[in-house]
């Protein structure tokens, strides 16, 4: 070991101290933002020309299961509300910044989140913008991927985040009703949406619709996708009972309802199920829209290789799966860990940070990477912007990325090989197409 003068030690670990300080003060004065894009973000992970306002709504599903009250000898029925917050493109004259009130993973911890949407601003006229549905994993709430409802919305899109019921770190219950209610959350907050009156309700393009979802959100978007659950699963032991979960199981017309013509393009993170069986090759042969599926190398709560299998069994549909190696299943889809969530919960037996952050990535810089890649995907499907497929054109081997050589075998600085990403950026992750059968 190299030795160090005392008086160096002793300025550097004032210096260090000086630092954690300041990030601390910075951070108790409420700066958890979701709105950073890093210097070596790519291109499209920026903020696009819109405004951003936010707005909540509280939709009401009429006639539904409880899941919850029911059991093997009754089945219970109520209107089950689904809240959800809605990010749109809003007036020019709007002037940007607003927070938000959240409930963390420890569900007795709150925190204010600082964002670049202004609460209840006019939307902005004129246009029409296409639909995204956002929905989060078990449990969760809207907030999770509230940096891409906003990111989304300046691009010019209307972003619909949902508050799945008995799925919401206030209100987590039993997993059967989870199972059950995620693609008919979805379609159900669809509908909503594209029937909405006012302001907001005139600026929506009801014809180009796009589905996000993380975990069991991504299990949930692939039903309405069209991969059907595998025939039999409603009767395992945590299926919800009197094998109702059969409402999504492949080849019924149940099933079929949920899948929505309007409905054009969908993102799957880290998606749960194939490594529980509840698709069969058949089941994810039904998916039919062009999927951008993103996942972490190492996930354990998924399982990686059950996630590649979803890759390449779902025959039906023209997909990508972006990996980022060495995360597990926190990858891409929630914000940074908010300071309130540092601190370790009695009630939970760990830290709520460990909900939202990875070990080895930076959380905003797979938020970055997520929304550049999201952007790209969903402007080119909803939007027909096909100059974005250029982003999606990329060698799986990441090594390519890292920089291009000159004639002399040198690096040459400002080449890359992914379109998008500054030279060396690309690093840790992969990119892989598989076109539909025909």
């Amino acid at each position: 070991m190299a030795f160090v003068p005392s008086h160096i030690v002793k300025k550097t670990a004032l210096s260090t101290t000086l630092i954690a300080n300041s990030f601390l003060s910075a951070a108790s004065a409420g700066e958890n933002r979701i709105d950073l894009i890093r210097p070596d973000a790519p291109a499209l992970a920026d903020f696009g020309a819109h405004k951003i306002g936010v707005t909540s709504r509280a939709f009401l599903h009429k006639d539904q299961l409880d899941i919850v009250s029911s059991d093997a000898d009754t089945l219970v029925r109520y209107d089950r509300p689904l809240p959800v917050e809605i990010w749109y493109p809003a007036a020019d004259n709007t002037t940007p910044g607003g927070t938000y009130e959240v409930t963390l993973r420890d569900p007795n911890r709150t925190a204010t989140l600082h964002g670049q949407a202004a609460r209840d601003a006019p939307p902005k006229t004129g246009t029409q913008f296409p639909l995204i549905v956002l929905s989060h994993g078990y449990p969760g709430n809207r907030f999770l991927m509230s940096h891409l409802g906003e990111n989304l919305a300046s691009k010019g899109y209307v972003v619909a985040s949902i508050d799945h019921t008995d799925s919401t770190y206030a209100d987590q219950n039993v997993f059967g009703a989870t199972l059950l209610n995620r693609p008919i959350d979805q379609r159900f907050v669809i509908d909503s949406m594209t029937a909405l009156d006012g302001p907001i309700g005139a600026i929506i393009n009801t014809d180009s619709i796009g589905l996000i979802g993380y975990s069991m959100g991504g299990y949930g978007v692939l039903i309405s996708g069209g991969a059907g659950l595998a025939d039999g699963i409603e009767d395992l032991p945590f299926a919800p009972p009197q094998g109702t979960l059969r409402h999504n199981v492949s080849g019924t017309d149940t099933h079929e309802s949920l899948v929505d013509s309007r409905v054009k393009a969908l993102v799957s993170i880290g998606p749960w199920g194939r490594n529980h069986g509840f698709w069969d090759d058949a089941g994810l042969a039904g998916l039919r829209k062009p999927t951008l599926l993103i996942a972490g190398e190492v996930d354990d709560v998924s399982d990686y290789d059950a996630m590649r299998e979803i890759f390449t069994h779902s025959t039906g549909a023209t997909r990508h799966l972006l990996t980022f190696e060495n995360a597990n299943h926190n990858a891409a889809a929630p914000i940074p860990a908010p300071l309130e969530a540092w601190k370790f919960s009695e009630s939970l037996g760990y830290a709520p940070f460990d909900h939202y952050a990875d070990p080895v990535w930076d959380t905003t810089r797979m938020n970055n990477i997520a929304q550049h890649f999201t952007t790209a995907f969903m402007d080119l499907h909803l939007k027909s912007d096909h100059d974005k497929s250029g982003y999606l054109d990329l060698i799986p081997n990441p090594k390519n990325s890292l920089h291009a050589l000159d004639d002399n075998g040198k690096p040459t600085a400002e080449h890359t090989y992914w379109k998008g990403f500054p030279a060396r950026t690309a690093v840790g992750l992969t990119f892989e197409t598989l076109e539909k059968d025909h």
